[in-house]
């Protein structure tokens, strides 16, 4: 049988009466990459344990900071919040706060130093590789991965999970991938990737992810290129706030028991000044083994030692310290993908180490950057939204580390983080406890 193509909703229609009228089945499969964008990996049904467990959607708005939704009077997530709980002076993100590193922190509760992405690109140096965002093969290759994933840690106790993207979500991690996940693809429509969302949630129960991420991109973009206060990021976050009151509406007429966690990566700060670039202070390129942005990896300790030195007290928009001493609180002293030394802004300042060659092109400069400091720069703060059948109504908490969203979506899906293969988290549920009800509190669900 040949499916015609049609829109994305009306092939999620097609593939939920398939998947219905099957069982759920292998054939059901086959055809589901016909007619969908959708990767499905046949993990088999949920076990018994876990169909008793209630449902988690977990969305991400890139770069939506922590007071956007006040600021630009985001509707549905401020309702979201008055129904539920939400961190109104904001989440702190990991750093440095930038998008997969964050991500990733997010989906395993490790900070970047632990899981292993500490930038969106950086350099290995016992692989000799670069891994790069925008590089699939990369993406793509699980032996970058460290940590247990939720969509794994839940697959692995016989739960089905979805991703509507996520970094991470298309690697093979400790041998195991989302039930149904998709490749990127900035393209996608908004609309429909709630739709798509929602179709999972009408899948037979058998069949039924329990976790769904779902991702949305667009106010991170145009803070990058009009700046934090602009109306380009008003409209943006017009746009995104629609689609959450559509996945709430969706989700409210399954009446099934759902919680929805609206979290953000990282704020947005409007950039000052020009350019740091470095090889004014240090013009010796050769005594790294590579340079990634602003991550700079000596070729041995004696040039590490030099490029410090030759840094160190020359501005006061920098401080610049050898990878086992950054301060504590950064969680990034350990890891030899984040380099050494590493330079650290004390304001929203672009890094570079030296300026691109002159084209005649006026170079490109962002409005709007992450990835600074949030102590330093509190406008890197991200936001926390949740509301369900799980979470009490009308709770505020105080700011608190990102690593801890993993504990909560745990607890929330009765999963057990006690033995983790990878290690204990960085994570805490203590700051979010207050939040739940006594049902998930007493229970895990």
């Amino acid at each position: 049988m040949r499916v015609m193509k049609s829109n994305l909703l009306q092939r999620v229609a097609i593939l939920v009466f398939l998947l219905a009228l099957s069982g759920g089945g292998l054939i059901s499969v086959a055809l589901a990459q016909d007619v969908t964008p959708v990767l499905t990996i046949e993990h088999g049904a949920n076990s018994p344990e876990a169909r008793k467990q209630h449902y988690v959607i977990l969305v991400s708005l890139d770069g939506f900071r922590y007071d956007y939704a006040k600021k630009y009077d985001a509707k549905n997530l401020q309702a979201l919040a008055a129904s539920g709980a939400t961190a109104p002076d904001g989440m702190i993100p990991a750093y440095p706060s930038l998008t997969f590193p964050n991500h990733y922190t997010l989906a395993t509760g490790l900070y970047p130093e632990h899981h292993g992405i500490v930038a969106n690109s950086f350099y290995d140096p016992e692989r000799k590789q670069i891994y790069s965002l925008s590089n699939p093969a990369t993406v793509t290759d699980g032996s970058w991965y460290g940590g247990a994933p939720l969509w794994v840690l839940a697959e692995q106790q016989g739960m089905r999970t979805a991703c509507f993207f996520w970094p991470g979500s298309e690697a093979e991690i400790q041998g195991a991938r989302p039930s149904y996940y998709l490749k990127y693809d900035e393209k996608i429509p908004n609309h429909d990737r709630v739709e798509q969302v929602l179709a999972w949630l009408r899948l037979p129960e058998e069949r039924r992810p329990h976790l769904i991420t779902l991702y949305f991109s667009e106010v991170d973009h145009q803070g990058h290129e009009h700046g934090p206060d602009s109306d380009e990021v008003r409209a943006a976050v017009q746009a995104v706030d629609k689609e959450i009151g559509a996945l709430e509406a969706g989700v409210k007429k399954l009446a099934l028991p759902v919680d929805i966690i609206v979290v953000s990566d990282h704020g947005m700060a409007a950039v000052q000044g020009d350019y740091i670039t470095l090889d004014q202070y240090f013009p010796d390129a050769g005594a790294f083994e590579k340079i990634v942005g602003s991550q700079l990896y000596a070729k041995s300790e004696a040039d590490a030692q030099r490029a410090y030195a030759a840094l160190h007290g020359k501005s006061d928009k920098f401080e610049v310290y050898r990878r086992s001493q950054m301060p504590t609180p950064l969680h990034d002293d350990r890891n030899p993908r984040s380099g050494d030394p590493i330079v650290v802004t004390t304001g929203p300042y672009l890094v570079r180490f030296s300026a691109p060659p002159s084209s005649g092109t006026p170079e490109h400069k962002q409005v709007g950057a992450h990835g600074f400091d949030p102590e330093r720069v509190p406008d890197m703060k991200a936001s926390f939204f949740a509301a369900g059948v799980d979470i009490r109504v009308g709770v505020t908490v105080a700011p608190f580390d990102n690593v801890d969203i993993y504990p909560l979506v745990a607890k929330l899906l009765g999963l057990d983080t006690s033995h983790l293969k990878t290690g204990p988290i960085d994570g805490d549920l203590r700051p979010l406890q207050g939040i739940l009800r006594n049902r998930a509190v007493a229970a895990g669900n």
